[in-house]
Protein backbone atom coordinates (compact mmCIF):
# COMPACT_ATOMS: atom_id res chain seq x y z
CA UNK A 1 0.00 0.00 0.00
CA UNK A 2 3.19 2.28 1.15
CA UNK A 3 4.31 1.54 -2.66
CA UNK A 4 1.55 2.76 -4.68
CA UNK A 5 1.49 5.59 -2.51
CA UNK A 6 5.01 5.99 -3.41
CA UNK A 7 4.11 5.82 -7.23
CA UNK A 8 1.24 8.29 -6.47
CA UNK A 9 3.44 10.42 -5.25
CA UNK A 10 5.96 10.35 -7.87
CA UNK A 11 4.00 10.59 -11.33
CA UNK A 12 2.14 13.52 -9.73
CA UNK A 13 5.86 15.00 -9.13
CA UNK A 14 6.86 14.26 -12.94
CA UNK A 15 3.50 16.04 -14.28
CA UNK A 16 4.49 19.00 -12.12
CA UNK A 17 7.77 19.24 -13.45
CA UNK A 18 6.24 18.37 -17.18
CA UNK A 19 3.74 21.10 -17.13
CA UNK A 20 6.47 23.72 -15.73
CA UNK A 21 8.81 22.79 -18.21
CA UNK A 22 6.45 23.08 -21.20
CA UNK A 23 5.00 26.30 -20.00
CA UNK A 24 8.52 27.31 -19.72
CA UNK A 25 9.46 26.16 -23.32
CA UNK A 26 6.10 27.54 -24.41
CA UNK A 27 7.08 31.20 -22.73
CA UNK A 28 10.51 30.44 -24.17
CA UNK A 29 9.18 30.63 -27.47
CA UNK A 30 7.55 33.13 -27.10
CA UNK A 31 10.00 35.59 -26.04
CA UNK A 32 12.18 34.25 -29.17
CA UNK A 33 9.09 35.10 -30.90
CA UNK A 34 9.16 38.09 -30.16
CA UNK A 35 12.49 38.65 -30.01
CA UNK A 36 12.40 37.82 -33.91
CA UNK A 37 9.58 40.27 -34.14
CA UNK A 38 12.20 43.39 -32.37
CA UNK A 39 14.90 42.20 -34.61
CA UNK A 40 13.01 41.81 -37.60
CA UNK A 41 11.40 45.71 -37.12
CA UNK A 42 15.27 47.04 -36.38
CA UNK A 43 16.76 45.27 -39.07
CA UNK A 44 13.43 46.87 -41.23
CA UNK A 45 14.27 50.48 -39.50
CA UNK A 46 18.24 49.78 -40.17
CA UNK A 47 17.52 49.35 -44.14
CA UNK A 48 19.67 52.03 -46.04
CA UNK A 49 19.09 52.84 -49.71
CA UNK A 50 21.27 55.23 -51.78
CA UNK A 51 20.08 57.32 -54.81
CA UNK A 52 22.05 58.50 -57.39
CA UNK A 53 20.53 61.12 -59.43
CA UNK A 54 22.95 62.02 -62.52
CA UNK A 55 21.96 65.31 -62.98
CA UNK A 56 19.33 68.45 -61.62
CA UNK A 57 16.67 69.29 -63.95
CA UNK A 58 12.65 68.63 -63.27
CA UNK A 59 12.08 65.77 -65.07
CA UNK A 60 14.62 63.91 -62.84
CA UNK A 61 13.51 65.76 -59.27
CA UNK A 62 9.83 64.78 -60.27
CA UNK A 63 11.28 61.10 -60.66
CA UNK A 64 13.18 61.24 -57.60
CA UNK A 65 9.73 62.70 -55.83
CA UNK A 66 7.84 59.71 -57.69
CA UNK A 67 10.57 56.94 -55.91
CA UNK A 68 9.99 58.24 -52.37
CA UNK A 69 6.24 58.21 -52.33
CA UNK A 70 6.07 55.02 -54.18
CA UNK A 71 8.60 53.42 -51.34
CA UNK A 72 5.94 55.09 -48.53
CA UNK A 73 2.92 54.00 -50.36
CA UNK A 74 4.32 50.29 -49.93
CA UNK A 75 5.76 50.95 -46.30
CA UNK A 76 9.20 52.77 -46.22
CA UNK A 77 9.31 56.14 -44.95
CA UNK A 78 13.16 58.09 -44.93
CA UNK A 79 13.23 58.85 -41.40
CA UNK A 80 10.89 56.18 -39.72
CA UNK A 81 12.24 52.89 -41.03
CA UNK A 82 14.51 53.84 -43.82
CA UNK A 83 17.64 55.66 -44.17
CA UNK A 84 17.63 57.75 -47.84
CA UNK A 85 20.94 59.11 -48.62
CA UNK A 86 20.60 61.35 -51.99
CA UNK A 87 23.35 62.29 -54.05
CA UNK A 88 23.60 64.41 -57.56
CA UNK A 89 26.31 63.43 -59.69
CA UNK A 90 25.81 67.29 -61.55
CA UNK A 91 25.86 65.37 -64.77
CA UNK A 92 29.27 64.14 -64.55
CA UNK A 93 30.28 60.54 -64.90
CA UNK A 94 33.31 60.23 -63.01
CA UNK A 95 31.26 61.66 -59.82
CA UNK A 96 28.55 59.28 -60.73
CA UNK A 97 30.65 56.44 -60.22
CA UNK A 98 32.05 57.74 -56.71
CA UNK A 99 29.35 58.32 -55.69
CA UNK A 100 28.28 54.40 -56.95
CA UNK A 101 31.43 53.19 -55.49
CA UNK A 102 30.95 54.68 -51.76
CA UNK A 103 27.33 53.32 -51.56
CA UNK A 104 29.10 50.07 -52.43
CA UNK A 105 31.69 49.95 -49.92
CA UNK A 106 28.82 51.11 -47.15
CA UNK A 107 27.02 48.12 -48.03
CA UNK A 108 23.65 49.97 -48.77
CA UNK A 109 21.07 47.50 -48.91
CA UNK A 110 19.78 48.79 -52.51
CA UNK A 111 21.02 51.37 -54.88
CA UNK A 112 18.24 53.34 -56.78
CA UNK A 113 19.59 55.25 -60.13
CA UNK A 114 17.95 57.74 -61.69
CA UNK A 115 18.74 58.02 -65.30
CA UNK A 116 21.14 55.96 -67.70
CA UNK A 117 24.93 57.09 -66.84
CA UNK A 118 23.52 56.86 -62.96
CA UNK A 119 22.33 53.14 -63.62
CA UNK A 120 25.64 52.01 -65.41
CA UNK A 121 27.91 53.48 -62.69
CA UNK A 122 25.70 51.15 -59.84
CA UNK A 123 25.26 48.57 -61.78
CA UNK A 124 29.58 48.25 -62.26
CA UNK A 125 30.30 49.15 -59.07
CA UNK A 126 27.31 46.43 -57.21
CA UNK A 127 27.98 44.12 -59.66
CA UNK A 128 30.30 41.71 -58.01
CA UNK A 129 27.82 42.42 -54.90
CA UNK A 130 24.50 41.60 -53.65
CA UNK A 131 23.27 44.72 -53.56
CA UNK A 132 20.15 45.07 -56.48
CA UNK A 133 20.07 48.45 -58.25
CA UNK A 134 16.76 49.72 -59.60
CA UNK A 135 16.92 52.21 -62.22
CA UNK A 136 14.32 54.85 -63.73
CA UNK A 137 14.34 57.59 -66.29
CA UNK A 138 16.23 55.23 -68.64
CA UNK A 139 14.80 55.41 -72.13
CA UNK A 140 16.79 52.29 -74.00
CA UNK A 141 17.35 49.68 -71.15
CA UNK A 142 18.42 47.12 -73.77
CA UNK A 143 21.11 49.64 -75.33
CA UNK A 144 22.53 50.55 -72.22
CA UNK A 145 23.14 46.87 -71.75
CA UNK A 146 21.23 46.68 -68.14
CA UNK A 147 18.35 44.20 -70.07
CA UNK A 148 18.29 42.06 -72.49
CA UNK A 149 15.73 42.03 -75.56
CA UNK A 150 13.37 40.07 -74.12
CA UNK A 151 12.88 42.73 -71.16
CA UNK A 152 14.64 40.57 -68.30
CA UNK A 153 17.57 41.64 -66.34
CA UNK A 154 21.27 41.12 -67.06
CA UNK A 155 22.13 40.43 -63.45
CA UNK A 156 20.94 41.94 -59.92
CA UNK A 157 19.07 45.20 -61.41
CA UNK A 158 16.03 46.35 -63.13
CA UNK A 159 13.59 49.09 -62.71
CA UNK A 160 11.26 51.36 -65.70
CA UNK A 161 11.98 52.80 -68.27
CA UNK A 162 10.88 56.56 -69.72
CA UNK A 163 10.99 55.52 -73.33
CA UNK A 164 9.57 58.67 -75.80
CA UNK A 165 6.66 58.20 -77.44
CA UNK A 166 9.14 59.68 -80.53
CA UNK A 167 6.35 59.41 -83.48
CA UNK A 168 3.86 60.96 -81.38
CA UNK A 169 5.55 64.00 -80.81
CA UNK A 170 6.57 64.15 -84.61
CA UNK A 171 3.50 63.81 -85.51
CA UNK A 172 2.18 66.78 -82.88
CA UNK A 173 5.11 69.10 -84.10
CA UNK A 174 3.84 68.55 -87.92
CA UNK A 175 0.64 69.76 -86.49
CA UNK A 176 2.36 72.70 -84.97
CA UNK A 177 4.61 73.72 -87.62
CA UNK A 178 2.93 72.22 -91.00
CA UNK A 179 5.69 74.44 -92.73
CA UNK A 180 8.72 73.12 -91.09
CA UNK A 181 11.43 70.98 -92.81
CA UNK A 182 13.74 71.07 -90.78
CA UNK A 183 14.40 69.43 -87.14
CA UNK A 184 17.31 69.65 -84.83
CA UNK A 185 18.33 67.44 -81.98
CA UNK A 186 20.97 67.63 -79.82
CA UNK A 187 22.58 64.90 -78.15
CA UNK A 188 25.46 63.32 -75.86
CA UNK A 189 27.54 61.47 -77.36
CA UNK A 190 28.31 59.13 -74.14
CA UNK A 191 24.38 58.42 -73.61
CA UNK A 192 23.42 55.41 -75.03
CA UNK A 193 20.16 56.48 -74.15
CA UNK A 194 20.62 59.24 -76.52
CA UNK A 195 22.01 57.77 -79.27
CA UNK A 196 19.33 55.04 -79.06
CA UNK A 197 16.91 57.78 -79.22
CA UNK A 198 18.18 59.72 -82.52
CA UNK A 199 18.44 56.67 -84.18
CA UNK A 200 14.55 56.26 -84.07
CA UNK A 201 14.02 59.82 -84.70
CA UNK A 202 16.40 59.29 -88.28
CA UNK A 203 14.08 56.50 -89.20
CA UNK A 204 10.79 58.67 -87.88
CA UNK A 205 11.20 62.02 -89.46
CA UNK A 206 11.28 61.73 -92.93
CA UNK A 207 7.35 59.87 -92.66
CA UNK A 208 6.37 63.22 -91.08
CA UNK A 209 8.28 65.12 -93.78
CA UNK A 210 11.22 65.88 -91.81
CA UNK A 211 14.67 66.90 -92.21
CA UNK A 212 16.67 65.73 -89.33
CA UNK A 213 19.48 67.91 -88.12
CA UNK A 214 21.90 66.60 -85.08
CA UNK A 215 24.70 67.70 -83.18
CA UNK A 216 26.47 66.15 -80.44
CA UNK A 217 28.17 67.45 -77.45
CA UNK A 218 29.99 65.81 -74.78
CA UNK A 219 29.91 67.93 -71.73
CA UNK A 220 27.74 70.75 -70.66
CA UNK A 221 31.17 73.28 -71.83
CA UNK A 222 29.92 72.50 -75.41
CA UNK A 223 25.99 73.54 -75.13
CA UNK A 224 26.60 77.20 -75.72
CA UNK A 225 28.44 76.94 -79.40
CA UNK A 226 26.67 73.55 -80.44
CA UNK A 227 23.61 75.90 -79.91
CA UNK A 228 24.52 78.15 -82.35
CA UNK A 229 25.51 76.04 -84.75
CA UNK A 230 22.13 74.06 -84.64
CA UNK A 231 20.08 76.76 -84.48
CA UNK A 232 21.33 78.24 -87.81
CA UNK A 233 20.45 75.16 -89.70
CA UNK A 234 16.87 74.12 -88.49
CA UNK A 235 13.40 75.43 -88.24
CA UNK A 236 12.99 73.97 -84.87
CA UNK A 237 14.18 71.88 -82.06
CA UNK A 238 13.44 68.63 -80.20
CA UNK A 239 14.21 67.71 -77.17
CA UNK A 240 15.46 64.40 -75.85
CA UNK A 241 15.93 63.18 -72.50
CA UNK A 242 19.19 63.78 -72.86
CA UNK A 243 20.48 64.16 -69.23
CA UNK A 244 23.56 67.11 -69.98
CA UNK A 245 21.59 68.83 -72.60
CA UNK A 246 18.55 68.99 -70.44
CA UNK A 247 20.57 70.36 -68.00
CA UNK A 248 21.52 73.20 -69.67
CA UNK A 249 17.82 73.74 -71.48
CA UNK A 250 17.84 77.56 -69.82
CA UNK A 251 21.10 78.15 -72.09
CA UNK A 252 19.38 76.65 -75.27
CA UNK A 253 15.81 78.46 -74.83
CA UNK A 254 17.61 81.53 -74.41
CA UNK A 255 19.47 81.25 -77.71
CA UNK A 256 16.81 80.10 -79.83
CA UNK A 257 14.01 82.27 -78.16
CA UNK A 258 16.24 85.31 -79.98
CA UNK A 259 15.56 83.47 -83.03
CA UNK A 260 12.13 82.68 -82.97
CA UNK A 261 13.04 79.08 -83.34
CA UNK A 262 10.35 76.95 -81.10
CA UNK A 263 11.84 74.29 -78.85
CA UNK A 264 9.99 70.89 -78.31
CA UNK A 265 10.58 69.32 -74.84
CA UNK A 266 10.22 66.46 -74.02
CA UNK A 267 7.86 66.07 -71.10
CA UNK A 268 6.15 68.50 -68.30
CA UNK A 269 9.06 70.32 -66.65
CA UNK A 270 10.51 71.20 -70.50
CA UNK A 271 7.37 72.87 -71.16
CA UNK A 272 6.92 74.81 -67.70
CA UNK A 273 10.19 76.19 -68.02
CA UNK A 274 9.33 77.31 -72.35
CA UNK A 275 9.79 74.43 -74.25
CA UNK A 276 6.49 75.27 -77.14
CA UNK A 277 4.67 71.85 -76.18
CA UNK A 278 5.83 68.03 -75.14
CA UNK A 279 3.80 64.86 -76.40
CA UNK A 280 5.79 63.00 -73.11
CA UNK A 281 5.28 61.09 -70.18
CA UNK A 282 4.70 62.04 -65.96
CA UNK A 283 7.73 61.80 -64.18
CA UNK A 284 6.42 61.74 -61.28
CA UNK A 285 3.99 58.77 -61.82
CA UNK A 286 7.50 56.84 -63.35
CA UNK A 287 8.96 57.14 -60.30
CA UNK A 288 6.21 55.58 -57.99
CA UNK A 289 6.61 52.78 -60.22
CA UNK A 290 9.72 52.50 -59.44
CA UNK A 291 9.61 52.68 -55.76
CA UNK A 292 7.23 50.25 -55.69
CA UNK A 293 9.58 47.80 -57.05
CA UNK A 294 12.39 49.21 -54.74
CA UNK A 295 9.70 48.17 -52.30
CA UNK A 296 8.98 44.27 -53.22
CA UNK A 297 12.84 43.87 -53.38
CA UNK A 298 13.30 45.75 -49.98
CA UNK A 299 10.55 43.21 -48.25
CA UNK A 300 11.94 40.20 -50.13
CA UNK A 301 8.73 39.44 -52.06
CA UNK A 302 11.22 39.50 -55.68
CA UNK A 303 14.96 39.94 -56.64
CA UNK A 304 16.38 42.55 -59.18
CA UNK A 305 17.20 39.66 -60.99
CA UNK A 306 13.93 38.13 -61.82
CA UNK A 307 11.71 40.93 -62.89
CA UNK A 308 11.61 42.68 -65.95
CA UNK A 309 11.54 46.14 -66.57
CA UNK A 310 8.66 48.14 -66.69
CA UNK A 311 7.38 51.08 -68.76
CA UNK A 312 4.88 53.49 -68.89
CA UNK A 313 3.23 53.25 -72.36
CA UNK A 314 0.67 56.61 -72.69
CA UNK A 315 2.20 59.80 -73.33
CA UNK A 316 0.61 63.56 -72.83
CA UNK A 317 0.62 66.50 -74.17
CA UNK A 318 1.37 69.54 -72.49
CA UNK A 319 1.50 72.84 -74.00
CA UNK A 320 2.73 76.41 -72.96
CA UNK A 321 0.70 79.40 -74.34
CA UNK A 322 3.12 81.84 -73.44
CA UNK A 323 5.37 80.56 -75.68
CA UNK A 324 2.97 80.30 -78.31
CA UNK A 325 2.36 83.84 -78.22
CA UNK A 326 5.67 84.95 -78.22
CA UNK A 327 6.39 82.96 -81.11
CA UNK A 328 3.53 84.23 -83.14
CA UNK A 329 2.13 80.41 -83.26
CA UNK A 330 -1.56 79.33 -82.33
CA UNK A 331 -2.55 76.14 -81.63
CA UNK A 332 -5.90 74.67 -82.77
CA UNK A 333 -8.20 74.10 -81.21
CA UNK A 334 -7.64 69.74 -81.69
CA UNK A 335 -4.08 70.09 -79.71
CA UNK A 336 -5.99 72.66 -77.28
CA UNK A 337 -8.79 70.01 -76.19
CA UNK A 338 -6.25 67.48 -75.94
CA UNK A 339 -3.98 69.04 -74.11
CA UNK A 340 -3.47 67.95 -70.15
CA UNK A 341 -1.99 70.30 -68.84
CA UNK A 342 -1.58 73.89 -70.67
CA UNK A 343 1.07 76.66 -68.96
CA UNK A 344 0.19 80.22 -69.58
CA UNK A 345 3.34 81.67 -68.14
CA UNK A 346 7.08 80.46 -68.53
CA UNK A 347 8.32 79.67 -64.85
CA UNK A 348 11.99 79.65 -63.95
CA UNK A 349 13.65 76.21 -63.79
CA UNK A 350 13.11 74.55 -60.37
CA UNK A 351 16.99 74.60 -57.95
CA UNK A 352 17.32 72.56 -55.15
Amino acid sequence: MKLKKLLVLVLAMVMVLTACSSKKNTEGAKNKENKTGVEESADKKDLKVGIIQFAQHGSLDNCREGVLQGLEKSGFKDGENLTVDYQNAEADMGISSQIASSFVANKYDMIIAIATPAAMSAYNAAESTDIPVVYTAISDPVGAQLANEDGTSVGNITGTSDALPIEAQLKMIREVLPEAKKLGVMYTTSEANSISMVKTYEELAPKYGFELITETVTTTADIPMAADNILSKVDALTNLTDNTVVNSLPTILDKANKKNIPVFGSEIEQVRIGCLASEGIEYVSLGEQTGEMAAKILNGEAKASDMKFELITESSLYLNTEVAKNLGIDFNQSLMDRAVEKFDKIETAKQN
